[in-house]
């Protein structure tokens, strides 16, 4: 299902999550925005996050530095322009209402640096203990999972229990996302994006840790 608006805000993009909607537009350059409303969701259960051996190989090398929440704004602009896309969703009034999303601390991102270059990293919103994820973007090898697999350690330990893929991919099945029904998420958001959870400023364990 989809809802054609050119009006949204920081309220009504927190509205819409709780409905199970999400904002897209056709086009960097569309100023209208899609309220998406999939039959089928992607979603995560954080006790079922897994990633592969050679992603775990590229982890214990330590190549990036991972920061969360220092350049948010860069993080959703980078992922606007990614160049493995042929056209964007993200125009900037979606831009402009995350970054305030984020200064009220709706929004988070996961940042990854090489060479103090930022090359890759995710973003998304807070929704209770579910974390809806937005985008991501890499330009370097293997930035955007290894983002990825940070994000999953950083909900473990805010408490958080599910992620929203949104869409379901070959790309997001390496990570345990599962398909299911409208409803089901629906279901899913009843029961769990009132609940606490908190994003935490730092890790209080090494990585792989909270992948035993």
């Amino acid at each position: 299902m989809t809802f054609l608006s050119e009006l949204i805000s920081p309220k009504i993009l927190m509205q819409a999550y709780y409905d199970g909607l999400f904002p897209m537009a056709d086009s960097m350059d569309d100023p209208n925005i899609c309220w998406i409303e999939p039959e089928e969701r992607g979603i995560i259960n954080l006790s079922d996050f897994k990633f592969s051996k050679s992603l775990k190989k590229s982890l214990k090398k330590d190549l990036y530095e991972i920061k969360a929440n220092k350049n948010f704004e860069k993080v959703i602009t980078l992922c606007a322009k990614n160049k493995n896309r042929k056209t964007s969703w993200i125009n900037s009034e979606i831009i402009k209402n995350y970054v305030k999303l984020h200064k009220i601390g709706k929004a988070k991102s996961i940042e990854c640096y090489y060479k103090k270059k930022l090359i890759g990293g995710l973003y998304g919103v807070i929704l209770g203990q579910i974390f809806c994820g937005e985008s991501m973007f890499s330009l370097k090898k293997n930035a955007s999972k290894i983002s990825m697999v940070y994000l999953a350690a950083y909900l473990k330990e805010g408490g958080f229990k599910i992620i929203d893929t949104q869409f379901y991919s070959d790309h997001l099945r390496q990570f345990g996302t599962t398909r299911i029904l409208r409803n089901e998420y629906l279901n899913i958001l009843k029961e769990n994006s009132f609940k606490k959870a908190n994003f935490p400023d730092k890790l209080k364990m090494n990585l792989l840790e909270y992948f035993r």
